[in-house]
């Protein structure tokens, strides 16, 4: 038996370590079962290349709990140690490095990502465990077998030991606050989470499975049997060929990922790049509700199948989260601080490569198929309109394949639209106005009118659709956007000529006065304009820019004080209309206050904003009428 001191002089590092890493101190058995993991496949690559010349053997790491004992083991049959080998690098080459690096972190304050500066991660046991054995036997032939001890300070021990099967078993002996570390549920729960998908089958417990099989009558009988439990896909998709699957693979480890999930993806990317970094992953498409309420954690971030984290923001460009699926690279550092991941420079080379993929896989899709493109389009429309709005290079990759609807459900691309418009929709600036409408059913009258005068609505129906307008307008040359009911129909595009009208300022004036008595407390601005006979009497418009700015408020557009605004309405009067004519020239005051009444009842009914009380008394004082 040999003890001894680990290299170093801070007393103190294992309480400095649990202190670090307290909140992420479940990190643990990834660090362990990775551990194992690379003992593992460096045994397979020394047979490979002939060095190692025995048997391989079954390569499984085993997980054991013993609730009893208050241990949890994690064994290998990988390349094991020589006591050489773990004076190494066990009590040498971590702790040098520890040491300066953490000099280092207290002068900057720094409590993320002690782990993975330097080989770390065997210690992050020392975080829920009282006392930590490693027993090893080297691979090479005629290697002695030692055991390794430590209590979570400068001394261990290290003694040979009598142990027959090649590899290493880390045995934990669990400390008295971290006893959940004991039960089964919670470590099938990390393996679950972190182990997923490693290279290496690992084996925890075991799991009952029943078949059928002919008793001595001839009948079934179910037989119940026991056998280990695989906690792991050693193979997922990510890591074939993409020639090596087929559609409903995809499809089979979507439902991998999101057992919960049961709507299937729209279609997804295949990353596979090895140069300037490496990078494999497969992105789906999901479908994008329009109300924006979409989970953000659903792209699993991984560095050699090992699990990182699902929490991608600022990592990958923020439209990307609206993702699902998986990523995973070598040159994304494990095990370091968020804010290290995003200013990274492998991490922002991978997100800008991400970027183009994503539009590279849009453009192809377009243009092989626009037909199926287009039927996709309501399901992804958001996610496109996102990633313009807030990724110039995306913006101008999108500009290609981005499509506007109109109400009539047919669709263009940005060039196709203003050619289909230009003649009819072209200001007296010189500017080619697109006329859109929010909702469809609500803004029908107008919607109507506007096609009357030839004019294209488009459908702009999405919370973005807001940002996504102002986007267009500084994108687009002499582009402007107005909603269908944000001004009269013949005001909507602002031509040369104007109807003369049928009635004197004066008029005018003593009508407005009288509007505005019956309105009461509606708080509408009254304004009139010089329209046909053939349009409405009074009509309801709300101006562009204040309910705009309000829509873009109302999801997140840094005015935040424009959501609590009170809607603002226009109540526009046709000058030219007859009846408006007949109440200016009635002298009966009654008469002429139940009419105004009855026609801005009209109008806001058509806006669908009569309601309660003010919708009762409408139907009423109609019947009267007729």
């Amino acid at each position: 038996m040999r003890k001894g001191k680990i290299n170093v002089q801070t007393e103190n590092i294992f309480p400095i370590i649990k202190k670090f890493l307290y909140s992420d101190h479940e990190i643990f058995l990834r660090e362990l079962v990775s551990n194992a993991v690379d003992a593992t496949q460096k045994l397979k690559t020394l047979s490979s290349i002939g060095d190692f010349k025995g048997e391989m053997g079954n390569i499984r790491i085993e997980i054991k709990l013993d609730t009893n004992a208050k241990t949890l083991t994690i064994s290998d049959k990988g390349i094991g140690m020589t006591a050489d080998e773990v004076e190494k690098y066990i009590n040498q080459i971590a702790f040098s490095s520890a040491e300066e690096w953490i000099d280092k972190v207290k002068a900057a304050g720094e409590k993320n990502g002690i782990i993975g500066h330097f080989g770390l991660g065997f210690y992050s046991s020392f975080m829920v465990a009282k006392k930590v054995e490693i027993h090893t036997l080297s691979w090479q032939e005629g290697a002695q077998a030692v055991k390794w001890e430590c209590e979570g300070n400068p001394e261990f021990e290290i003694s040979e030991i009598d142990k027959k099967e090649r590899g290493t078993d880390v045995v934990l002996h669990i400390a008295d606050d971290s006893l959940e570390f004991l039960e089964e549920s919670r470590i099938l729960g990390l393996l679950k989470k972190y182990c997923k998908f490693l290279p290496v089958e690992i084996e925890f417990g075991t799991e009952t499975e029943y078949n059928t099989e002919k008793d001595e009558k001839g009948e079934d009988k179910e037989v119940k049997t026991e056998k280990p439990r695989i906690i792991n896909n050693t193979k997922p998709a990510w890591t074939l060929k993409p020639a090596d699957l087929k559609e409903d693979d995809y499809k089979s480890f979507y439902r991998e990922l999101y057992p919960m999930t049961f709507e299937e993806p729209l279609f997804n990317i295949h990353l596979n790049v090895d140069y300037p970094f490496t990078l494999t992953g497969i992105l789906y498409f999901p479908k994008v509700k329009h109300n924006f309420e979409v989970q953000r954690d659903k792209i699993q971030l991984y560095c050699n199948q090992v699990f990182v984290t699902d929490s991608v923001e600022g990592i990958v460009p923020d439209f990307l989260t609206l993702l699902h699926g998986v990523l995973d690279s070598p040159d994304i550092p494990l095990n370091v601080s968020r804010s290290f991941l995003q200013s990274d420079g492998n991490v922002k080379k991978i997100s800008g490569h991400i970027t183009k993929k994503v539009a590279d896989k849009l453009e192809e899709l377009f243009k092989a198929n626009r037909e199926d493109f287009e039927k996709k389009w309501d399901d992804i429309k958001v996610f496109i309109q996102y990633g313009m709005i807030s990724e110039e290079k995306f913006k101008e990759r999108a500009r290609k394949f981005c499509l506007l609807k109109n109400v009539d459900g047919k669709y263009f691309t940005f060039e196709e639209y203003a050619n289909h418009i230009k003649t009819q929709q072209t200001d007296k600036d010189n500017k080619v106005i697109h006329i859109y409408s929010t909702q469809k059913e609500e803004q029908h009258s107008f919607i109507e009118a506007a096609k009357e005068r030839g004019y294209d609505v488009l459908l702009m129906e999405t919370p973005i659709d807001p940002h996504f307008i102002n986007m267009l307008e500084s994108t687009l040359e002499n582009v402007s956007f107005v909603r269908v009911d944000a001004d009269v129909v013949e005001k909507l595009i602002k031509k040369e000529d104007e109807l003369p009208s049928k009635l004197t300022e004066d008029q005018k004036n003593k009508l407005k006065e009288l509007i505005e008595k019956q309105m009461e407390d509606k708080g509408f601005q009254v304004t009139f304009e010089n329209l046909s006979e053939g349009d409405q009497p009074m009509i309801i418009t709300q101006p562009e820019f204040m309910r705009r700015m309000k829509d873009m408020s109302a999801l997140g557009g840094g005015m935040g004080y424009m959501g609590s605004m009170p809607d603002t309405y226009n109540l526009v009067v046709n000058a030219n209309h007859p009846v408006i004519g007949r109440i200016s020239d009635d002298q009966d005051e009654e008469a002429k206050g139940r009419l105004i009444s009855q026609l801005v009842d009209l109008a806001m009914l058509s806006k669908n904003l009569l309601k309660g009380e003010k919708l009762t008394s409408f139907i009423k004082r109609s019947v009267e009428l007729i």
